[in-house]
């Protein structure tokens, strides 16, 4: 698949693939989970499920991590104990950011960090105005996770409340203010895991009309009558499978529709077939709007003309540059099998040495030096606690350590094969709010400079 959708979670992730320090197992506990009933937890109580002093292991780690991402210092770094120092460290956020201190993960404590779990739902079985439950608590839960208010708190009870917070998130993200759970405020919302499919409609083809017959002067004149309308076939461009040179469909039929709508001759109109004629049309396409005229529908061709949604009205992260010098190549692999884990990033295979990039502004909150699977390694994190994860690299840059903020463009490496592979590639994820992966695919697809072979000016 050229594109994924791409599923958003609340859950603060390990590091890609398992790449922390320490240990994971297949089967990760829940971090912190809390019931549909409104009744919190007593004072001084930990979350269901939250880690306590002295506990090790992957729910330490995905609580350390949720600290560092939000910018409080952690002497040691990340090492899944809940020691002193981790104690400490929670003390002072929840000082600095109004919580009561308490040295536990509580349940307002788990809440700001983004430790409560929500369940995940399905597009067809999403909640509505009246309902309650487990899947109406999930929703407000990720709402209040997401940083919108919902009065009354999570009650497990869809009435005005839900539906005034959900607006206000719709509006935020750009999205359509239905006030609904719609399948696209669901997927922005991490709540389920496909995007919602791009319907578009196809060409309405003009009804035609039959003359009115010569009547017997003695008959009337028989009024035109018009042929049945050919109704607008709905259809949708898959943005998980755009079409591709050599195939015949729908789908191809509509890019070429659209490009002849768009004032760009298709040689032979839009007969559903993907050949000379349309990557030509394509290439003219692409050069009229700046983009690069590859003569193939890619991800910025699609979005230009208008078959697919932006990443930024799904709620996906989106990043300001390709993060590898060109000359490169990838595809999609999101959760093929690599042995008895799924792959959770984009390989973009680049020659050894060939330049890689900060994708956007942020800082380093993380450096893997020669780690025995993602090689030298890094993790850039955005202030909304957005990361992205950096392996394989050959050489990384003397300045970029843990704490250094650096620019969208900046050099923080070389691309190589270190860790656990001999291929020359930069092994990237994309993990919004610091939460579990998503397929990055569309991500660095967006901005795909694979052709660019010159070196980025540096900021």
């Amino acid at each position: 698949m050229v594109l994924t959708a791409i599923a958003t979670s609340i859950v603060i992730g390990l590091s890609a693939q398992g790449l922390a320090p320490v240990a994971s197992t297949p089967t990760q506990k829940v971090v912190a989970t809390a019931s549909a009933s409104p009744a919190s937890a007593p004072a001084n109580t930990p979350a269901s499920g939250a880690p306590v002093f002295g506990d090790q292991g992957d729910d330490v780690v995905r609580l350390q991590q949720a600290m560092v991402v939000r910018g409080f210092t952690l002497k040691g770094g990340v090492d899944g104990v809940f020691s002193p120092r981790t104690q400490t460290t929670l003390r002072n956020m929840q000082k600095a950011v109004g919580l009561r201190v308490t040295g536990i993960v509580d349940e307002p404590t788990a809440r700001f960090l983004g430790l409560l779990v929500v369940a995940r739902l399905t597009p067809d079985t999403l909640p509505k105005v009246g309902d309650s439950g487990d899947a109406v608590w999930s929703v407000q839960q990720a709402l209040i996770n997401n940083g919108v208010s919902v009065k009354g708190g999570a009650d497990a009870s869809f009435g005005v409340a839900t539906v005034v917070a959900l607006g206000t998130y719709q509006g935020r993200k750009g999205l359509p203010v239905t006030k609904t759970l719609d399948w696209a405020t669901a997927f922005s919302l991490g709540l389920v895991d496909v995007a919602p499919p791009v319907v578009v409609a196809a060409p309405v083809t003009k009804p035609a009309t039959t003359p009115a017959k010569p009547a017997a002067p003695v008959v009337p004149v028989v009024a035109p009558v018009a042929a049945p309308a050919v109704a607008a076939t709905p259809t949708q461009l898959d943005v998980n499978a755009l079409p591709k040179r050599g195939e015949r469909s729908e789908a191809v039929r509509l890019v070429q529709q659209t490009l002849i709508n768009s004032g760009v001759e298709v040689k032979g109109g839009a007969d559903g077939v993907f050949g000379v004629a349309t990557s030509i049309a394509l290439g003219n396409f692409q050069s009229s709007r700046g983009l690069n005229a590859s003569q193939a529908l890619d991800f910025p061709t699609a979005q230009a003309l208008g078959l697919i949604p932006s990443l930024e009205s799904l709620g996906i992260p989106q990043i300001a540059v390709f993060p590898v010098q060109g000359r490169c190549s990838f595809t999609n692999t999101w959760h093929e099998s690599r042995g008895s884990r799924l792959h959770e990033g984009v390989d973009i295979i680049a020659p050894k040495g060939n330049l890689i990039y900060a994708v956007v502004d942020g800082t380093i909150t993380k450096r893997y030096d020669m780690a025995s699977l993602s090689g030298n390694g890094l993790r850039l994190t955005m202030a909304d606690g957005t990361y992205f994860f950096y392996a394989h690299l050959d050489t990384i840059a003397p300045n970029i350590v843990p704490g250094a903020v650096v620019k969208a463009g900046q050099i923080l490496g070389t691309n190589g094969a270190t860790g656990n592979t001999t291929t020359p590639h930069l092994h990237f994820e994309v993990h919004p709010r610091g939460g579990a992966a998503i397929d990055p695919t569309p991500v660095v697809a967006a901005v795909n400079a694979c052709h660019i072979t010159e070196p980025r000016p540096q900021p």
